[in-house]
């Protein structure tokens, strides 16, 4: 994936000025917080030079409605801006979420063969987290806290030039130090996203081939695998700690030495009585009130950064083409008759490496097109091109007389049906799985699919019949079973073309005679691309095309190609004397 920046203007027009109007108001409130904080050192000067040195009980009783008042007002904005900021923010990181996995799911299939799917779960989850920072309490105290030092600066000024001089010094030098800081933490929080999406993704194929690790006694191995991802994770976040650190001791350091100055200018000014003791009192809690968001500014600065980071990475995948962007899907066809050509058809997974070569044939409306031949000849590719999940690099598919890819995908799978070798189920009910295609079918439609695909033959015996829970993936179920509810699941979906990969090849005997009987019910009237291995399953196919090292062997009918004798009559008889 090439690197791609979310730069200040995107994130300004995208997500702050959309919610101009919160920020104003979150402005608004830390105004008026930052503005009441700075009534206690202001009233610190009265009471030190007046209230005591004249023992005047009205002023210290007015000084002290004052205080509380402006507490009052500090607590009650610090918890509207939380709660108004907050909120919202979490508002966006749901809505960002939402928009980064439609624009994942639209992506095109090779976009998923070539990027782990535990990856992308944390490339969706994990790395909008960080704009909470921008909407949420972060950006606004940044201007805050920027308003309050400068406020404070003029405070200090008023009361001693000399002394605030002197403050400055070390504190435009911590600020450079924190620019250059800021600069080199970025890449690091982009790559520590990466690191992070690998870790989840091996983590979440190990979860999921559990059976297969332990079948293989490879325990070790695995916890080894994620114990060297683990720890380029932390060597990642070292470094970012390490920058932290600097800046975070810089500030110690720096403002250590600034108070150190400001306790011997002062007390030098105070014995000379150019400063009262109010007065100085008064200097060193504006001070405070002046570094406290400097010191604050650096660790926003710092989420901030973050946050930016993990734009980027969302920003790479919001830039990348979907399926329904390409320009020349235009045709929407609402009716589609189920005639597909190839005419000269070839493609290529890598450069130069033709898995399909220079292929032609027609598939008539309602025939049943079987795919035959060695494993790795190119079967399921051509199943792939007719499902559009690929699309060829010369040639053309040709649906009912149109170009195929310039037919909107959306019109086109509505009507497209696959049964597939690796029979995916969701996590839920048998039920929900079946009417996964058409959520809205009636309850009669849902028991026609069932019977016609004898899914109840073994539903019956559960207690809880379709609505049984079968585990992730389907893992309570027999790989028979599995295959019943993806064909129902097809059959509910009642589409004009078919695709049938391997559609028999996890069934026993007898499930295989409920099943063709089921099948043929299915393939009426649709146009059917069969791939099987077991070839006594496709003797009544309309032609049979035995594929070789992507080209077309040989293609006919059974009886006809049988006669031949030829590579389908030496697959056929090998089979049948297994």
């Amino acid at each position: 994936m090439s690197e791609q920046k979310a730069s200040l203007r995107h994130v300004f027009k995208t997500i702050v000025l959309p919610r101009k109007n919160l920020l104003l108001i979150g402005l608004v409130l830390i105004i008026i917080s930052r503005l009441s904080g700075l009534v206690l050192p202001g009233a610190s000067k009265y009471l030190i030079d007046d209230v005591i040195t004249n023992k005047d009980f009205e002023l210290l009783k007015t000084l002290l409605i004052v205080v509380v008042s402006s507490i009052i007002v500090q607590a009650t904005t610090s918890f509207a801006l939380t709660r108004l900021l907050s909120v919202e923010a979490q508002h966006l990181i749901a809505q960002l979420r939402v928009k980064v996995q439609k624009q994942i799911i639209q992506l095109p299939i090779n976009f998923f063969d070539n990027n782990k799917s535990g990856a992308l779960v944390s490339r969706i989850m994990s790395d909008v987290e960080g704009v909470r920072n921008l909407v949420g309490t972060g950006l606004v105290q940044l201007f805050g806290g920027s308003l309050a030092a400068i406020i404070s600066l003029c405070l200090l000024i008023s009361i001693s030039p000399m002394m605030t001089v002197y403050v400055l010094v070390p504190v435009i030098i911590f600020g450079v130090i924190s620019l250059k800081a800021f600069s080199y933490i970025r890449p690091i929080f982009r790559a520590r996203g990466k690191i992070n999406a690998e870790v989840t993704g091996r983590l979440t194929e190990t979860l999921n081939g559990i059976r297969v690790i332990k079948g293989f006694n490879a325990e070790e191995q695995e916890i080894k695998t994620f114990e060297t991802g683990a720890l380029r994770l932390y060597e990642n976040v070292k470094k970012s700690l390490t920058s932290t650190a600097l800046v975070t001791s810089s500030a110690t350091f720096l403002l250590g030495l600034a108070t150190a100055g400001i306790m011997g200018i002062g007390g030098y000014m105070i014995i000379n009585d150019e400063l009262t003791f109010g007065e100085f009192l008064s200097f060193t809690l504006y001070l405070g009130f002046m570094i406290a968001p400097i010191v604050q500014m650096s660790n926003i600065g710092s989420q901030i950064t973050e946050a930016f980071a993990g734009l980027d990475r969302t920003e790479e995948i919001m830039s990348m083409t979907t399926e329904a962007e390409n320009p020349s899907r235009t045709h929407h066809m609402s009716r589609i008759q189920g005639e597909v050509k190839f005419e000269n058809v070839s493609f290529a997974y890598e450069e130069e490496k033709n898995v399909i070569k220079d292929i032609s044939f027609e598939a008539n409306s309602g025939s049943v097109t079987a795919l035959v031949g060695t494993s790795g000849s190119g079967k399921s590719t051509i199943a792939g091109l007719v499902a559009s999940f690929i699309s060829p690099q010369s040639g053309q598919i040709l649906l009912d007389g149109t170009d195929l890819s310039t037919i909107t995908l959306e019109s086109f799978r509505k009507q497209l049906g696959v049964v597939l070798q690796d029979d995916f189920l969701f996590e839920g009910t048998i039920k929900e799985n079946i009417l996964f295609p058409r959520p809205e079918a009636s309850e009669t439609q849902l028991l026609q699919a069932v019977n016609a695909a004898h899914v109840q033959e073994f539903t019956d015996r559960f207690e809880d019949g379709l609505d049984t829970v079968i585990g992730e993936r389907g893992v309570k179920l027999s790989g028979g079973q599995r295959q019943r509810i993806a064909i129902a699941r097809a059959i509910l979906a009642d589409p004009r073309i078919l695709i049938l990969d391997e559609a028999t090849s996890n069934l026993d005997t007898e499930s295989e005679s409920f099943i063709q009987e089921s099948l043929k019910t299915l393939m009426q009237g649709r146009t059917t691309f069969v791939i099987a291995h077991r070839l006594s399953t496709i003797k009544q196919a309309d032609q049979i095309l035995v594929i070789e090292q992507g080209k077309i062997a040989e293609s006919g009918t059974h009886e006809e190609l049988i006669a031949k004798e030829g590579r389908y009559y030496d697959l056929y008889t090998y089979q049948a004397r297994i």
